[in-house]
């Protein structure tokens, strides 16, 4: 629940807001969140979307990796939270779509409901696992091009309703299965009708550049990861090359854990935290929303 005051005018729909980040100026830097509070920091912070990553999701509310073992319900709940929280256009991970293509329309449909203006669709088998992770497969072709289809299918459904959505079409075969499958599939995701088209993993520019030249006219994303061996790319770098998003999806979970690390063996070391590693008290009771609540509570006390 947002406390800020509410706005005059109604505001264009989650999609819309999406769209209009898609086709302003400039590449669009989408940082990765797993809670309302971490949707609210990136709004403030001046980014136009967030992204609610299923690796996050599943790190910080069940304590596993992302290696398909955070559900459908777990992961809407987490993302009705964050949609409530912020005014920013949210990207909602939805892996496989959790099953067979009946799944996949119900869970395109209900990340709709629960505000997302934009749902990611990828190839992996079910269930699927971090594009890093030991193991990982993809679908074949045609269970692939029939899950995308069976997502953009919802999405079509949504928009004769009089709402709108996005799909992202994501592929791992780069990683999985090699370059050629993946620039396959990259098009043929474009061919389909996807609106933005994610290719997971380039090796490098070079195949960076390719995946622009399949999928001409349909946006497409880049994740940055901080692991060694990645291409790390500025936004100026990535939009050069063509992408339209540069996504960071683990960035602020990896900061997150390493300061609570830091921070419990500073209090296991010292008995203390130290204040250099903290924030003022008055600076995290306005962070949390202290400063918003007490403004409603003042105006339904006059």
């Amino acid at each position: 629940m947002i406390l800020d005051p509410e706005p005059t005018t109604p505001l264009p729909s989650p999609a819309a807001r999406l769209r209009r980040v898609l086709e302003g100026p400039g590449i669009a830097v989408v940082p990765g969140c797993h809670d309302a509070l971490g949707a609210r920091l990136i709004a403030a912070a001046g980014f136009p979307a967030a992204f609610l990553s299923g690796y996050a999701v599943s790190a910080a509310r069940l304590g596993l990796p992302d290696a398909g073992l955070v559900s459908y319900r777990e992961m809407l709940d987490s993302g009705r939270e964050v949609c409530a929280a912020t005014a920013i256009p949210v990207i909602g991970d939805a892996d496989t779509g959790f099953g067979n293509p009946v799944n996949v329309r119900r869970t395109v449909a209900g990340y709709h409901g629960a505000g997302f203006a934009c749902v990611m669709i990828e190839d992996q088998v079910f269930p699927k696992r971090c594009g890093f992770a030991q193991g990982l497969e993809v679908a074949p072709r045609d269970e692939a091009l029939t899950r995308l289809r069976a997502a953009l299918e919802a999405r079509d459904a949504i928009r004769r309703a009089g709402s709108d959505l996005l799909v992202i079409g994501r592929t791992d075969s780069r990683a999985a299965v090699g370059l050629e499958e993946a620039l396959w599939r990259a098009e043929a995701f474009a061919d389909l009708g996807a609106d933005i088209v994610y290719f997971e993993a380039p090796a490098g520019t070079a195949e960076m550049e390719a995946l622009q030249r399949v999928v001409r006219g349909v946006p497409t994303m880049l994740a940055q990861v901080e692991k060694p061996g990645r291409v790390y790319l500025t936004p100026k770098q990535a939009e050069a090359i063509g992408y339209r998003v540069l996504l960071l999806g683990v960035t602020l979970l990896n900061a997150v854990i390493k300061a609570q690390k830091d921070v419990l063996a500073a209090i296991a070391a010292n008995g203390h935290a130290g204040a250099e590693r903290l924030m003022p008290f008055d600076e995290l009771y306005a962070t949390v929303g202290f400063d918003a609540y007490y403004a409603m509570e003042r105006r339904y006390a006059e």
